[in-house]
């Protein structure tokens, strides 16, 4: 059984660029993957400009003039700049060009205007207040590095370099397939002993999220032949295949024998609760993860497993889930296995807490709705209150 950071390794090491590259309209590549570098077409700002409305003016000028210049011209952003006149001042606002002439820039609430004159504040430093050419970002800089989610600071960040278009890689697609008799779906009869499949909607939710095509490859009873056919039919229209149910010892559960049977399991089982009974393989070449059928689990083992190596599929680059630490605000005993406890962060103005849902099993849906976080307890770890804990949030 592999340790859950083996298993994310490896899930790792596996994952390769399933898909080829398109040129798609800026504002509809949020959420997906840059193919290759992009790099700035201008300087940030384009030239020197002033940081706040106030008075530009040459600091050596200023001190011949103990401080107190005429006021010769006024410049908007997005006017011309002229030179500056030596020995006077500009009414400058925010954006505007810096004047060639002028080095310092005096906010106007340190300064006295009069008669034309201005009173400028006596402890204005040379460069004060000026944003400096290229300060944000320098002509033919990569802004955007092969391999970035691209979100909406990205979005801005390639408009601000004139960009109509970007080139992506296709949104991968990703088929989800449940297994279970005792599934129906939404919007039918549950009859006695049935349950709704709440799978595959979470799935479709989890990978739409990423960037992803989410399709549905239904729902097929706990019969061999029926899970091979699905099976087969899928690696014609997906890119990746994920599995909800059927991985574990059960009589009834074929999903990992169908594989096996098709094409490989690569391994089989981790240490991770809830969700021990994970398969990772291959059927006529398509990468396969089971995951289990409990929909607790579903959602913690696509977080901690699935996600990863569904994003290095699509080509990104950042492929581990971010952690941040909170204060436990709870007590638990340690277990043989690394738990991910769905929690919720409590936030007051002196620490960052965490606490957890009282149900913790892997059939309660309703504890991942309730939190916002994973909180990762190591293997035979107890946690008291107050311990310092990895978080993920979701």
């Amino acid at each position: 059984m592999l340790a859950v950071d083996e298993a994310v390794e490896a899930l790792i090491q596996k994952s390769v660029v399933r898909c080829d590259s398109l040129s798609v309209s800026v504002e509809s590549s949020q959420n997906l993957v840059s193919a290759q570098d992009v790099r700035a077409s201008c300087n940030v700002p384009p030239a020197d400009n002033s940081a706040m409305d106030g008075y530009a003016f040459s600091l050596q000028d200023a001190v011949a003039a103990k401080f107190s210049l005429p006021i010769a011209q006024r410049i908007t952003a997005g006017a011309e700049s002229p030179p500056l006149v030596r020995g006077t001042a500009v009414r400058i606002f925010t954006g505007a060009e810096i004047p060639l002439g002028a080095d310092t820039v005096a906010i106007q609430e340190l300064c006295e205007e009069k008669l034309g004159m201005v009173h400028l504040d006596r402890n204005a430093v040379a460069g004060a207040n000026i944003r400096k050419c290229g300060q944000d970002v320098k002509f033919s800089d990569v802004i955007i590095p092969v391999g970035t989610k691209i979100k909406p600071a990205e979005l801005g960040l390639l408009a601000s370099q004139g960009y109509t278009n970007v080139l992506v890689y296709r949104p991968m697609k990703v088929g989800v397939l449940s297994t279970g008799d005792e599934l129906v779906e939404p919007g039918t009869y549950l009859g006695l002993g049935k349950i709704y499949n709440s799978n595959s909607p979470m799935l479709g939710g989890l990978i739409r999220d990423l960037g992803m095509e989410f399709v549905d490859l239904g729902c097929v009873k706990d019969k061999p032949s029926e899970t091979k056919d699905a099976l087969l039919k899928a690696c014609d229209e997906v890119d990746v295949i994920l599995t909800a149910g059927g991985v574990s010892v059960g009589e009834e559960d074929h999903v990992r024998s169908a594989v096996d049977e098709l094409g490989e399991i690569e391994f089989w089982k981790v240490a991770i609760k809830p969700g021990k009974p994970i398969a990772f393989g291959h059927v006529q070449g398509v990468p396969l993860v089971g995951l289990p059928g409990n929909p607790a689990s579903v959602f913690v083992t696509f977080v901690i497993l699935a996600r990863p190596f569904l994003m290095g599929c699509q080509g990104a680059k950042k492929l581990k889930t971010p952690v941040v630490q909170a204060k436990a605000l709870f007590n638990r005993a340690g277990e043989s296995r690394e738990v991910y406890l769905r929690g919720r962060l409590v936030a007051d103005c002196k620490t960052l807490g965490v606490e957890i849902h009282p149900n913790q099993s892997s059939g309660v849906l309703s504890s991942v709705s309730w939190g916002d976080v994973l909180v990762k307890q190591k293997i035979h770890r107890d946690i008291s209150f107050n311990d310092l804990l990895d978080v993920i949030v979701y």
